[in-house]
């Protein structure tokens, strides 16, 4: 398959089940809700050494949040709704209840799989922490230096989706470069998806196992430019440079539409190839085949993903 000059390989892309949280953030202005993303969801690219895969979901108005100031819409990944809540605690107890300013409610309400956070982080008040429940939602009001955090009781969490890809190959490294931010920002206009590397971006991608028996994952040699003639590789003739993006969704299809969105910003430039990820298709529960996903035009349907169904 060709797109412009861009070689689409025929391949596909294996991700995994996972657990997601969504996280709605407040803080009284631009500059507090910035400093509270960059803080809850720094270190949090893969769950290879990291406690969560997170990122922005989509940037909120004063109109569509729950008390009415700026907002953010964060998506949190986990291997397991345990894992996801440990993470979640610690992150939401030392990165937004220190924030200036910063609330947290729950983005998933309606779910009846639940995990502890603000139950917790009570404790932090030293016995001056007040409960309110609106509805069936109950929050609490943690005294701290600027006034009351407020923090919901619990969150919601859901099966969702987290490993599709895409890898970018080509001769000139401020083109592929050039072409992984275009991608990364067609999957940011796209809600419910995240792009969790750091700008969306991972340079070092990963296959699994290891000849050092200590770890899990090591350096998907076949994708780097600096060892062809050492190893089987998987890059095209004349690559010398290879960024893959990988995502995360609330579920297949949305993976689907941030995958076509992301591969047809790149094809914009001049790339030798694209390709994806995989495992031979024996660990991840999805498989999104690239030619055809593209030959949808980034219309989502089951047809062009194999997988099981995700365990709740």
């Amino acid at each position: 398959m060709q797109i412009a000059n861009t070689t689409i390989i025929d391949t596909f892309a294996e991700a995994f089940g996972m657990k997601y949280a969504k996280l709605i953030v407040t803080a009284i202005d631009s500059h507090w809700l910035d400093a509270a993303v960059n803080a809850v969801s720094g270190y949090a690219c893969s769950v290879i050494a990291c406690d969560a895969e997170a990122g922005v979901d989509r940037w909120l108005t004063p109109e569509q949040t729950p008390d009415g100031r700026p907002g953010v819409s964060l998506l949190f990944f986990g291997t397991s709704t345990e894992a996801l809540g440990k993470a979640l605690v610690k992150r939401t107890g030392q990165c937004l209840m220190t924030c200036p300013t910063t609330a947290v409610f729950d983005g998933l309400p309606d779910q009846e799989r639940r995990i502890p956070l603000g139950k917790h982080l009570r404790y932090f008040g030293d016995g001056f922490q007040k409960s309110k429940k609106l509805d069936s939602r109950r929050f609490w009001r943690i005294p701290v230096m600027d006034g009351e955090f407020i923090v919901e009781d619990s969150l919601g969490v859901a099966a969702g989706v987290a490993g599709g890809n895409f890898i970018m190959q080509g001769h000139d490294q401020a083109e592929v470069l050039a072409a992984s931010i275009k991608a990364v920002q067609a999957i940011q206009n796209l809600p419910d998806a995240i792009a969790p590397f750091p700008g969306g971006v991972a340079r070092s991608g990963s296959k699994v196992g290891s000849r050092y028996t200590s770890l899990f994952a090591s350096t998907n040699e076949g994708f780097c430019p600096s060892l062809i003639g050492r190893v089987q590789t998987q890059l095209e003739e004349n690559v010398r440079f290879a960024y893959e993006i990988v995502i995360d969704a609330v579920d297949p299809e949305t993976i689907q539409q941030a995958m076509v969105q992301g591969i047809l910003a790149a094809t914009e430039f001049d790339l030798i190839a694209i390709s994806a990820g995989n495992y031979g298709g024996k660990l991840g529960k999805f498989h999104f085949h690239l030619h055809s996903l593209l030959n949808s035009h980034g219309q989502p349907s089951a047809d062009h993903v194999t997988h099981d169904p995700p365990t709740t």
